[in-house]
């Protein structure tokens, strides 16, 4: 079930290179690193978006090279392209290697005081959740006062279709790449065929007007979730508010209310980031 820093401002300098005569397999090992870190320099905020021309004349280095070391990054989130410009951007997977660094992102800076409050009011862990486009991650968490509790470790990742907060960022999503991610299991759906795809899509709507989502022990039967959207100025979702909860402390008669919760404090985290919900 569900339980992602400031880039660099500074433009990485063109610089010569010796990967391709190594003297020895050190100094091998080492050019590759340096390379690798300077494609990952070569994004920065006013550019975050970089195509592998750019980036290889902006390092110096041939463009078959940064190709490879992006197709790499890519593999493990560390970049992620773009779909329209085919271009890429840094990836949420970086998050994943950089613990110390979450303290700066500011959904998560944002989120912290609501989510203690949000754990005192249920008595359940409670966590914050982006998105990288095909999975839901834990940024953010705070455990629940009780023995037995539901925790996941930062950086945790999750592409289950019934996970709540995988559903929050799908229901996001246009109803066709849904289809998408379903049919190449990038997210993965129990019993998928078209039928079931296709109520799974109902279900996502129906969330969006009840302005939360539920996983009553459906990715396991040892627990709950109930997640809710945080906003943007632009009314785009960015994060999500989750609770995660043993089963056996959660009915069905009480699973609304866990969920009314968890809405109240997506609305004031989205109100602390200057967000607003879309009309």
């Amino acid at each position: 079930m569900t339980p992602a820093e400031p880039r660099a401002e500074r433009r990485a300098e063109p610089r010569a290179t010796t990967s391709e005569t190594p003297a020895n397999g050190d100094s091998k090992g080492a050019s590759v690193l340096e390379n690798a870190i300077a494609v990952l320099r070569s994004f920065t905020a006013e550019e975050p978006l970089l195509g592998v021309t750019e980036i290889a004349g902006r390092i110096g280095l041939h463009k078959s090279t940064v190709s490879r070391i992006l197709a790499t990054f890519e593999q493990e989130h560390l970049v992620e392209r773009d779909p329209e410009s085919r271009r890429f951007r840094l990836g949420l997977g970086m998050i994943a290697l950089a613990g110390p660094l979450l303290a700066e992102l500011e959904e998560r800076r944002v989120a912290y005081p609501v989510l203690r409050e949000l754990s005192e009011r249920t008595g359940e862990t409670s966590a914050l959740m982006v998105w990288n486009g095909s999975e839901s991650m834990c940024v953010e968490q705070i455990a629940s006062r009780h023995q037995v509790k539901h925790l996941a470790p930062l950086g945790a990742r999750y592409n289950e279709a019934l996970s709540s907060s995988v559903q929050v960022f799908l229901a996001a999503e246009d109803a066709d790449r849904v289809r998408k991610l379903l049919r190449s299991g990038s997210i993965t759906l129990p019993g998928l065929d078209e039928e079931a795809i296709e109520a799974y899509l109902l279900r996502l709507q129906e969330s969006v007007t009840r302005g939360w989502t539920f996983n009553f022990g459906e990715t396991s039967i040892e627990e709950v979730g109930v997640a809710s959207p945080v906003f943007d100025h632009r009314g785009d979702i960015v994060a999500s508010v989750l609770i995660p909860a043993p089963k056996f402390r959660v009915s069905q008669d009480t699973l609304a209310s866990l969920g009314e919760a968890c809405q109240d404090a997506a609305r004031k985290v989205t109100t602390r980031l200057g967000g607003r919900a879309p009309h």
